[in-house]
């Protein structure tokens, strides 16, 4: 804004603009920006790094099974010099691990087709041609190393190379790399497969999207949750027409999300995320003096605290809860307020009025928060940010596919997400 906008606005418009001016930065807690963005504070009385004091001390626990076991015993007593011999009894009085990898190399097993001429016709006869000869000299767990380190932790071609061949002795070729990928892909197809026939059965979904470059274009990265699959989709919009798409019909009880539009309208009730909400609030209320942002939080206390104990309440004091947080609410929003950013809060309460409360008529069924999405999207953003998005379609449909493969078997207690990959490209 130069000096001749400034001089045509109104006195009211100015004194607007200096208290927008004024307004505190918006952080990860009063807003939708990641932690990596916020600010460190600093910390004038720092104490210094480790436990407190009188805090209890940990230390690694005992491996549950050892590779070899090695006695040390004394060999001569230091009182009287007497020799301590073998067959003497002994006791534990401590016990240590040390734990090292052992050098990694691949192991390479060679085949070769052997001819034998027949004593009885002379007739030369080979061997049929072995699987090792046909398509790729790579075995499964080297296309499960390949695939875990590259969806995973995030390494490029060019890293990926460095990594085999400094780790584990092995040269591959960047564009064997690719085909490798491509190759391991395919695999977890019918894996996305009945983890989307699962999704499309359910009665409970939620879903969120994130931003993700593909071919140099803006796209979106969703994901799909329910209590039995998680299902991925790299796609190039962020219309209604994915979850049109992928539901094929089905149309569940309950959906949660945040209020974008675009999540709106795919089931018989809808659970907004009160999560999104609570950071809204949380900077109505740091940047505003009106007292409307302080009623919220505390609403949205009270509403956080009936989800986290629903298991625990009756049916009959859950209901009793739900209707007097939507009693407080109805005053909250039909309190006058001159404050623009209480009244735009109370538009956005106003606006999903009926969504706030799905999950206490759906207990134990229906989550307060869509935070689950959000935890499974946390890995794709990190792969956005460190290598700034995919330079193919198939790289990112493939990777969403491996993605909904592993983050639904997670969902069982115990599962290991590079044996849940190295089953299912050896399968």
């Amino acid at each position: 804004m130069d000096r001749g906008d400034l001089q045509r606005l109104s006195k009211d418009e100015l004194i607007d603009l200096v208290l927008r001016m004024q307004r505190p930065d918006k952080t990860s807690r009063t807003s939708s920006k990641p932690p990596s963005t916020d600010r460190k504070a600093r910390r004038e009385k720092a104490r210094p790094g480790g436990a407190k004091p009188g805090h209890e001390g940990h230390s690694r626990s005992m491996s549950e099974a050892f590779d070899e076991l090695v006695d040390h015993r004394p060999d001569q007593c230091p009182c009287c010099l007497a020799c301590l011999s073998c067959d003497l009894g002994a006791e534990t009085v401590s016990a240590h691990d040390r734990i090292d990898l052992p050098e990694i190399k691949p192991f390479v097993e060679r085949h070769r087709r052997l001819a034998v001429s027949c004593p009885s016709c002379g007739a030369r006869v080979v061997a049929p041609v072995p699987d090792a000869a046909k398509g790729t000299p790579f075995g499964p767990r080297v296309h499960a190393m390949a695939t875990y380190l590259k969806t995973f932790q995030a390494l490029s071609y060019e890293r990926l190379q460095g990594a085999f061949a400094d780790l584990f002795g092995l040269t591959i070729s960047q564009g064997g790399l690719m085909n490798m990928l491509r190759r391991a892909q395919r695999a977890f197809v019918s894996g996305r497969d009945a983890a989307v026939a699962a999704l499309r059965r359910a009665s409970v979904i939620a879903c969120d999207e994130t931003g993700v470059r593909i071919e140099g274009s803006n796209a979106y990265q969703w994901v799909f949750r329910c209590p039995e699959a998680v299902v991925h989709r790299a796609v190039p919009t962020r219309g209604a027409v994915v979850v049109r798409d992928l539901m094929d019909g089905h149309r569940p009880d309950v959906w949660c999300s945040d209020r974008y539009a675009a999540q709106q309208g795919h089931a018989g009730a809808h659970q907004t995320c009160l999560a999104h909400l609570a950071r809204d609030v949380a900077y109505a209320d740091e940047a505003s003096e009106d007292m409307l942002p302080a009623r919220l939080k505390l609403w949205l206390k009270r509403a956080f605290a009936l989800a986290d104990g629903i298991a625990t309440f009756a049916p009959s004091t859950i209901a009793a809860k739900r209707r007097a947080l939507e009693r407080s609410l109805a005053d909250i929003l039909t309190t006058p307020t001159s404050c623009d950013l209480a009244r735009g809060i109370q538009r956005k309460f106003e606006r999903a009025r009926d969504q706030l409360l799905t999950f206490a008529q759906w207990p134990g069924l229906v989550e307060a928060t869509n935070n689950g999405c959000e935890r499974a999207l946390r890995p794709a953003v990190i792969q956005r940010k460190v290598t700034n998005g995919y330079r193919a379609m198939w790289a990112a449909k493939g990777e969403a596919d491996i993605r909904t493969v592993v983050d639904t078997a997670r969902l069982s207690p115990g599962a290991n997400t590079f044996k849940t990959i190295l089953k299912t490209v050896s399968a």
